[in-house]
């Protein structure tokens, strides 16, 4: 469904060229749920941001290849990607107050978006998006039509951008931090309609998220992101319990689990992200990395194949099998 391959990204700005993206390469099948993991900054949200051509000035493209249901998005035509975007792309964005106009009515922002992709009716549209309205869980859905964005609050705003997203069933859903604003009663219900979804559409999703507990729950594989590269990626299975890269090990720790020794304190990634500014010839995490070796401060590891469908980015797969240098 979507393929991304050796994804270059830069913003050129006057205090010089930050490098967000650095070679990103993964793809995605159609029905498949793939999870994108990282720290802020770590190249995620810009990532999908040019699968739908959203990167503005001064961003841009340096090399690499997106290709969406055998179309190269980055040939296409702005009128053509006006046909792919909210149809066949849909994507759901962070902060909902910001994504939705002020000035316009749910309603009408709701159905503008089915009118503009369908051939249905107005009454048809409008009974379309009362419909998706209850579907995210949104209570008195035709009185919610008549209001504006700041009536509602946070979490009523997000139901009603997933319900915009989901509007035209989309081959592709990405949805950047969808349950943010939720309460975890409506972020089980949001999970189930995008795993509903799937199954009835055979769609693909890509889901943005630091609640690792999400990703265990819907996702098939995971990409794990630092400084603008893919460290690891692998199944879910493989990522939570055979996990291959010292990040992804760090981001495990920082989370509380119900079969941990309660006493014992969170262990946070010490350091800060590394400066897309002045980029380091090695491993970006090595100055974070309580495995850093000299390999690690002075060369780039390659991907190492720990399994079919696990590789990771770290000089310690060097030696033994992948078994034995998993951590």
């Amino acid at each position: 469904m979507l393929a991304i391959t050796d994804l270059y990204l830069s913003f050129f700005t006057p205090a010089g060229e930050v490098r967000a993206l650095n070679g990103v390469s993964f793809d995605v099948e159609a029905g498949e749920v793939l999870g994108l993991v990282g720290e802020s900054g770590s190249g995620k949200s810009v990532t999908v941001s040019v699968v739908t051509r959203l990167v503005q000035h001064p961003g841009q493209v340096k090399s690499g290849d997106v290709v969406f249901d055998g179309k190269d998005i980055l040939a296409a035509t702005e009128k053509e990607m006006r046909g792919i975007r909210g149809r066949d792309i849909s994507i759901v964005f962070q902060d909902p107050m910001t994504s939705l106009n002020p000035v316009f009515t749910i309603g009408n922002q709701l159905m503008e978006t089915i009118l503009l992709h369908t051939d249905i009716s107005r009454k048809a549209a409008r009974d379309h998006a009362i419909h998706m309205l209850e579907t995210v869980g949104i209570p008195n859905a035709k009185l919610r039509m008549k209001q504006y964005p700041h009536e509602l609050s946070g979490g009523m705003r997000q139901r009603v951008m997933i319900a915009m997203a989901l509007s035209c069933r989309p081959k592709l859903l990405i949805a950047d931090e969808p349950t943010t604003a939720l309460d975890v009663t409506v972020q089980a219900q949001i999970m189930d309609l995008m795993k509903t979804l799937r199954h009835e559409t055979n769609a693909a999703v890509i889901l943005i998220t630091h609640d690792l507990g999400v990703i265990a729950d819907i996702c098939d594989r995971v990409v794990v992101m630092y400084s603008g590269r893919v460290v690891e990626r692998g199944t879910a299975d493989e990522i939570f319990f055979k996990t291959g890269h010292p990040y992804t090990a760090g981001l495990l720790n920082c989370l509380p689990r119900l079969d941990s020794d309660t006493n014992k304190p969170l262990e946070p990634i010490e350091g800060s992200p590394v400066d897309l500014l002045n980029m380091p010839e090695g491993c970006p995490f090595a100055p974070r990395c309580k495995h850093t070796m000299k390999i690690c401060l002075a060369k780039l590891p390659p991907e190492f194949e720990l399994s079919k469908t696990q590789t990771a980015r770290c000089w310690l797969h060097t030696t033994g099998t992948a078994q034995e240098a998993a951590l």
